[in-house]
């Protein structure tokens, strides 16, 4: 279904056609485009800046999926067309001067191509700076296994001396394997005998090694957050 724009529809008597309407709060720069800016809808982060000329803002309406202008390779480009970290777009807002634009979004696995959760990681003398503080609750839990995911993707492609992770990922699949047993173990054992934090503790450990062996096959995040929104949608059983 395509995406609805804050600016769609046409007043009464408004002959222009309907793809003109749906953009006549936009105003493109002499160069024909205008920055927009990614805004992940579930938790309110960032995630990037590109830039879009009529033909993408048209395909995003069109798709509800992200399309933009490289400037670089002066080439229209989807979002995630080969890393397979797509936005699918949930609204589209021009600002005050309708010179840029915001899109809410859902974002497939990491926004950057650094493999970074959103783009803006870095201070201006370029030291690494810690994700900024989102709300708390469920967005915030999904936002932080998404940090960590994208973390121990990074570690598997530079593979740090001196990381547990990198030492897990040589050990090979069957030692990770036995790891989350080993770890799923001490969660029930905690479950059963032991205080809160504990248990908190434990589920943090097997949620890690999980994750580690997750990557160590290639299965992506999204693909369990897919399995589990089926399942309550009811559509694979209980």
């Amino acid at each position: 279904m395509p995406v609805r724009s804050v600016e769609e529809g046409r007043p009464a008597g408004d002959a222009r056609p309907a793809e003109d309407a749906r953009t006549r709060a936009v105003q493109f720069g002499p160069d024909g485009l205008l920055p927009a800016v990614a805004q992940e809808a579930r938790t309110g982060r960032v995630l990037m800046v590109a830039w879009m000329n009529a033909e993408a803002l048209a395909r995003t309406l069109a798709t509800g999926q992200a399309w933009y202008w490289s400037r670089r390779r002066a080439a229209l480009w989807r979002k995630g067309e080969t890393s397979g970290h797509t936005q699918a777009v949930r609204e589209v807002r021009v600002d005050c001067d309708g010179d840029a634009l915001l899109l809410l979004v859902d974002q497939t696995g990491p926004a950057c191509h650094t493999g970074e959760p959103a783009c803006f990681f870095r201070a201006p003398d370029g030291s690494p700076l810690p994700p900024p503080a989102t709300p708390g609750g469920a967005a915030d839990a999904a936002d932080i296994l998404d940090e960590l995911f994208a973390l121990l993707v990074r570690r598997r492609a530079e593979m740090p001396e001196g990381s547990y992770t990198t030492a897990l990922l040589r050990a090979g699949r069957e030692r990770i394997g036995a790891k989350v047993r080993e770890e799923a173990e001490e969660l029930v054992r905690a479950a059963v005998a032991e205080p809160d934090d504990r248990v908190a503790e434990e589920t943090a450990d097997l949620l890690y090694h999980t994750l580690v062996l997750l990557v160590e096959r290639g299965v992506r995040l999204e693909a369990v957050r897919g399995v589990l929104r089926r399942r309550r949608a009811g559509r694979d059983g209980p």
